[in-house]
């Protein structure tokens, strides 16, 4: 997984997190869904990086 990759999901994840938590604070439950709906993004694009990541090591292990 490239930096910049994990640069951009770790900030959606905060962005989520930070919605989640204003959402909550203002009784807005739209708000909140949606923070809720982008951290659930983030990682889900976060574990496919990681599953990519564990292919290519084990595609270098094989050739070693």
């Amino acid at each position: 997984m490239g930096n910049d990759d994990k640069i951009k999901n770790q900030f959606d994840e905060t962005k989520g997190e930070v919605k989640e938590w204003v959402g909550e604070k203002t009784d807005n439950p739209r708000l909140a869904e949606e923070g809720r709906a982008d951290q659930f993004d983030a990682n889900a694009r976060q574990a496919g990086e990681h599953v990519k990541d564990a292919v290519e090591d084990v595609k270098d292990a094989v050739k070693d």
